[in-house]
């Protein structure tokens, strides 16, 4: 068969993929396999814990607790806002639940005495059901005035300053828990062969230049059918100040 010139280049071209794929597969291979040797992958740090704190009313805000970078702990207060005329409609209604008492009371000796019927007892008894509910709303309103730390953390994100105008929903700042730290990782679908949860790993930290030890948390619950991948969680054994989330680094496996 005689070959035109013009397309010499291409059987010579198509040759040399073919070769170099068939030389490239055992490579492939044996770094989708690694069961004999020591393997590594990318990993990040991320906070267990974290959440975008919201306005949960419309008003003003009368103080930013804490900065950016700042660690706070459970419960404490982060933003307080300007709730006057809220929390004088609370002690209103606390004063209302009192006054029913007290008319309930009342009502019900003279109904001891047959000075007066039951009617009258019930619709005082009503009455107080009826404060009570009006004093738990008010309560929840005001409730709302201060909002707390749901876990001990840090403040990640700053959205809004003191004094400002805030309508309900918006977003006020980010937080995250630097105490319980998780790595996460994507590992190839291969390595379902060999991992479980328990098995230890070395993470060495790019921005600490620090080795760490670890180990896996949970797998991942499918696998990426184009990727051919899947997600590990791990953590970070015991505890280490200098670790914040976002950091990444290199993790290694040992041979199995």
């Amino acid at each position: 068969m005689v070959v035109r010139p013009r397309y010499r280049f291409m059987f010579f071209y198509v040759a040399l993929v073919t070769g170099f794929v068939f030389i490239l597969l055992p490579l492939f291979a044996f770094a989708a396999d690694s069961t004999d040797a020591t393997v590594q992958i990318r990993a990040q740090l991320i906070a267990r814990n974290q959440a975008r704190i919201a306005a949960e009313m419309d008003g003003r805000i009368i103080r930013l607790l804490f900065r950016e970078g700042m660690a706070f702990q459970k419960d404490q207060a982060l933003v307080a806002f300007d709730c006057a005329e809220v929390q004088a409609q609370r002690d209103k209604a606390q004063a209302e639940v009192t006054m029913a008492h007290k008319r309930h009371q009342a009502k019900n000796r003279l109904a001891d005495l047959k000075s007066l019927g039951i009617l009258e007892v019930e619709i005082a008894q009503a009455s107080v059901a009826q404060a009570l509910a009006e004093a738990a709303y008010w309560k929840a309103r005001a409730d709302k005035c201060i909002i707390k730390a749901p876990f001990t953390g840090r403040v990640a994100e700053s959205q809004v300053h003191a004094f400002d105008y805030v309508s309900k929903g918006d977003p006020l700042m980010k937080i995250v828990d630097d105490h319980n730290l998780e790595l996460e990782l994507i590992a190839p679908s291969i390595w379902r062969r060999w991992i479980k949860t328990g098995v230890t790993f070395t993470v060495h930290v790019d921005e600490t230049g620090r080795d760490y030890p670890a180990e896996v948390l949970l797998l991942g619950a499918e696998i990426n059918p184009v990727s051919q991948s899947f997600k590990v969680v791990g953590r970070i054994t015991g505890p280490h100040a200098d670790l914040i989330p976002g950091m990444s680094g290199s993790v290694t496996f040992p041979a199995h």
